[in-house]
């Protein structure tokens, strides 16, 4: 996490919204001194105080784990280059704007008859966003075939102790060169959602 407490200034529970409808990061665990990383959806807890997600067996995350293990996901925003020119001031340099969230807790290996209730969880999070269309359930697979797959992957519950987030939206310049700043990620930004960035730029303080 980026250390300019300009930065650091959104709430945990705007943080867990963030992730919460992001639903989507990067798993990391330390096994023998190296990281293993893996690229999972998750949904959160209503409280907001743990995860469920699920791997594939054969993911070296999921192989590794045995027992429960010390965890981050790190979840990323919309982000772009910035180019000193676009501030409208002088002495300036390049950076590189973006949002990011970091959950650390543990990992916990849950037994395989959790296994269904963790995939619903999961598919109803994001089926409910996109009413009105029906929501897919697992009951729409045929029985065999779902057990089959299911046999393929873990589940996993991510307990969350401490939750991090960087907004770095140039809060740190006046106003004026924020919004210039602003503007040109609309049009030239270098990134990913650099339209959505620019707007959060756009409505960031000082």
């Amino acid at each position: 996490m980026h250390p300019n407490p300009a930065f650091r200034t959104t709430t945990q529970n705007g943080n867990l919204q963030f992730a919460r409808e992001r639903g989507f990061g990067q798993l990391t665990v330390a096994k023998d001194g190296l990281p293993l990383v893996a690229h999972v959806p998750f949904a959160l807890t209503d409280s907001g105080d743990a995860a469920d997600l699920h791997l594939v067996r054969s993911n070296p995350v999921a192989r590794a784990l045995t027992e429960p293990t010390p965890a981050l996901i790190a979840i990323s925003g919309p982000d772009s280059y910035i180019s000193p020119d676009w501030y409208g001031i002088d002495d300036q340099v390049p950076t590189w704007n973006y949002v990011a969230v970091h959950l650390r807790g543990t990992l916990i290996p849950l037994p395989q008859e959790d296994l269904r209730k963790s995939l619903d969880r999961l598919s109803l999070a994001f089926e409910a966003r996109l009413e009105p269309k029906p929501a897919w359930t697992a009951a729409k697979m045929p029985a065999d075939l779902l057990d089959r797959l299911m046999r393929s992957i873990r589940p996993f519950r991510f307990e969350i102790e401490t939750v991090d987030g960087t907004w770095k939206l140039t809060q740190n310049k006046v106003p004026e060169a924020r919004m210039a700043a602003a503007d040109h990620v609309d049009a030239y930004g270098i990134g990913q959602e650099t339209r959505l960035l620019a707007a959060l730029m756009r409505g960031a303080s000082e």
